[in-house]
């Protein structure tokens, strides 16, 4: 297997002032390529430490993607880094620098002389062309170790991988098949608990069974090598028992992804209506292409309701309703005339999360369902966007469940219900 490692320049992304997206792209992208990466470092804005890192990096790794640190600024360093760590000077191409004064020029904009600084590599490198920027990649042996030098930017960065650098890996080396992932997410149990049940698991040598949780999911993960194929979905058949119900989507493409293609599907159409969730729920569906034909504040939704009760009932029957409904009555209520407000024949609606408790209706063609639940864990001790995220996911989980033709109403290990509309 080749060692390959990718060095992350940039105090920005040393001290984390920046998320490093491109880390994580690169890690996933070279995995489905059959070149799972061993290590990952990053350096600072530092010449020898940068000098000290490619040195070290070559003498153990096979492949080194380097990422930053070729700009026209004074803290760009990569390509003089990689020119002392070779022992080479550097050289300007001109056939780039032209590349650059064009880029400018087609854009109406003249070249500042800081950018020559983008045509500078070491002699005996490989230029590696970038087609949407002006930072000059390249390729640089070093050691024992192929190195290829790219921009920080994401756009710039991905079109690189996959355009140059991947193809010249190819040609030079026999890459391994892809190795096979199995994913499974679950929607809320614990990691502990899934792991009693999991750990022990007669596996071959090579596959591997990973947990990854990030409230308020936990993420089951089965990799090994394609000829394990067959053994792999054997266990698989197991983690999927294990899971049960709280398993809410399998593969890489999220709940609302998975909801929007079977929505779409049967022609059907959503309302949401929210008060804790404060839009994340609506802006989940939206991005994800779910057919959504409205969202909504909840206290604004309330009065509307009342308004629509009384245009529709005798005189005295929204001061009735209000005063014998319970609050799960007014919730699947108010779901019920935010669908009819808008032709949909769904409806979602999340109520306010105090002391733990939370209510939520979901309406349909068939009837409308309304839960109050709590949570056996502090939900408190969370973060209020990580709260809000587990309130969405809890309302699109009712859809899913309905959806599957199952009971709407579950528990979930730290998500007990503890009312229900009657």
């Amino acid at each position: 297997m080749l060692r390959v490692e990718m060095l992350c320049t940039g105090d920005e992304v040393l001290h984390g002032q920046i998320v490093d997206t491109n880390a994580a792209w690169l890690a996933n992208y070279l995995f489905e390529q059959g070149l799972p990466m061993s290590a990952r470092m990053t350096v600072g804005d530092n010449l020898s430490a940068l000098v000290a890192a490619l040195t070290e990096r070559s003498l153990r790794a096979d492949i080194l993607i380097v990422n930053g640190g070729l700009g026209p600024t004074s803290d760009d360093l990569s390509a003089l880094a990689a020119s002392t760590a070779a022992g080479e000077e550097l050289v300007e191409h001109p056939e780039w620098l032209a590349k650059i004064e064009a880029y400018f020029a087609e854009r109406g904009r003249v070249m500042a002389p800081s950018n020559r600084k983008q045509a500078l590599i070491p002699a005996n490198a490989e230029m590696i062309d970038n087609p949407v920027g002006t930072a000059c990649g390249f390729a640089l042996q070093l050691n024992r170790c192929l190195m290829f030098f790219t921009p920080g930017v994401p756009s710039e960065f991905k079109v690189m991988v996959a355009q140059e650098i991947v193809p010249r890996l190819r040609e030079r080396f026999d890459l391994p098949d892809p190795p096979l992932c199995l994913r499974l997410t679950t929607f809320g149990r614990a990691e502990s608990e899934l792991a009693s049940q999991l750990d022990g698991m007669p596996l071959p040598e090579e596959v591997v069974l990973g947990y990854r949780s990030s409230m308020p999911i936990i993420e089951l993960k089965l990799t090994g090598p394609a000829h394990e194929r067959e053994a792999m979905e054997l266990a698989w058949q197991q983690v999927r028992a294990v899971a049960g119900e709280s398993a809410i989507y399998e593969g890489t493409d999220d709940l609302p992804t998975q909801l929007a293609g079977r929505l779409r599907q049967l022609g059907l159409t959503l309302a949401i209506g929210e008060h804790f969730t404060a839009g994340l729920l609506t802006w989940q569906c939206q991005s994800a292409g779910m057919p959504v034909v409205s969202g909504e504040w909840l206290s604004s939704l309330g009065a509307d309701s009342a308004d629509k009760s009384a245009d529709k009932n005798p005189a005295g029957a929204r001061q009735s309703f209000a005063e014998e409904a319970s609050p799960l009555q007014k919730l699947a209520r108010q779901a019920q005339d935010l669908a009819a407000r808008h032709g949909a024949q769904l409806a979602l609606a999340v109520g306010n999360l105090e002391q733990e408790r939370l209510s939520l209706a979901l309406h349909t063609p068939d009837r409308s369902y309304a839960q109050t639940v709590t949570f056996t864990i502090n939900i408190q001790r969370h973060g209020l966007k990580t709260r809000q995220e587990v309130v969405s996911l809890m309302a699109l989980n009712m859809l899913r469940r309905w959806l599957n033709g199952w009971p709407v109403y579950a528990d979930h290990g730290w998500i007990r219900t503890t009312d229900t509309l009657a």
